[in-house]
């Protein structure tokens, strides 16, 4: 049993853009992992306070309009400061039941001024300890009109039983660098959080397990048109241009070989439960390690800065 690890994928729908509602439907999905015995629970990204949908159904490109200032404010009001203690309910819980818990948010980090906002995944150990908040180093898209480039500091991996386990946000999970950050710091066990729907997870989650002959555990969250409540902001003019379906899940698990474990998951709310042994990882090391014996640091080598940035440094 200490090759093996149990993990709840947490594919639920946020109460969107509530910060306290949401919050208690996280704590809710810890407890109900935790009596199922598991070791590991993974929430996708942003759930925390959700994805930033209006981006794309309100003319968010637009210059100065009252519709983007007031979502956006909205928005940061509604996003997590750790240093204010607003994700010590989650830490207590992963004690209590030691369980760690990997979970996306929309941060609201005051060492970068407090007014600005990231697309973070926390890693918080079964001791209860927050080990790294990793940034989103490159919002996409649309995104980047309300989130803010990440650093490198969060790209660590972290032990967990027989595992070491790492985590990226998204469209990061494209970028081979930091990928190869966190292979060449030991992982075995990658996360990718997604906001929804398979037409992300259901190459990339394989391709990384292939790879990397990791596992790859890919979590995304559920939103659908009726999930947009009536008091937010210009809800008038988001339910006009939305789809009846913004995300459709698509969690799923892939093995070191790049094989299924779990098939991208639609359309279903709750936690996603499977075990894993890490001899599987072992076994397809034997003829692939991409940082490894199939490497050649002495031709081409990765350097990576894990320093947080910030614009003020008080001595």
């Amino acid at each position: 049993m200490k090759t093996t690890l149990k993990i709840a994928m947490a594919q639920i729908a946020p109460v969107w853009l509530n910060k306290s509602a949401t919050l208690k439907k996280v704590e809710e999905a810890i407890k109900e992992a935790a009596s199922a015995n598991c070791e590991l629970v993974v929430f996708g990204e942003a759930l925390l306070p959700g994805y930033p949908f209006w981006l794309a159904l309100t003319g968010g490109a637009e210059w100065n309009t009252d519709v983007n200032k007031q979502l956006h404010a909205h928005y940061v009001n509604n996003a997590i400061c750790i240093e204010k203690g607003e994700l010590d309910t989650v830490c207590e819980l992963a004690k209590t039941h030691r369980i760690a818990i990997y979970l996306g948010i929309i941060e609201r980090p005051t060492d970068r001024g407090g007014h600005s906002i990231y697309a973070s995944l926390v890693y918080i150990n079964e001791d209860g300890n927050i080990q790294s908040v990793h940034r989103k180093l490159q919002p996409t898209y649309d995104e980047r009109l309300t989130w803010s480039p990440g650093d490198g500091n969060g790209l660590k991996v972290h032990p967990l039983k027989a595992f070491t386990v790492g985590g990226l946000n998204c469209w990061e999970n494209w970028m081979p660098l930091p990928r190869t950050a966190l292979y060449g710091q030991g992982e075995n066990l990658h996360i990718a959080v997604w906001p929804g729907s398979d037409h992300n997870t259901k190459d990339i989650t394989r391709f990384i397990a292939r790879e990397s002959r990791s596992f790859v555990v890919s979590v995304s969250c559920l939103m659908s048109k009726t999930d947009v409540p009536k008091d937010t902001p210009h809800f008038d003019a988001i339910i006009k241009n939305a789809p009846d379906t913004l995300a459709n899940g698509g969690s799923c698990i892939a093995g070191p070989d790049g094989e299924w474990i779990v098939e991208p998951v639609l359309h279903k709310e709750g936690l996603i439960i499977q075990t894993i042994d890490f001899n599987r990882v072992l076994e397809e090391r034997q003829n692939f390690d991409p940082v490894g014996h199939y490497s050649r640091p002495d031709v081409t080598k990765l350097t990576v800065n894990t320093e947080r940035q910030t614009t003020v440094e008080i001595k």
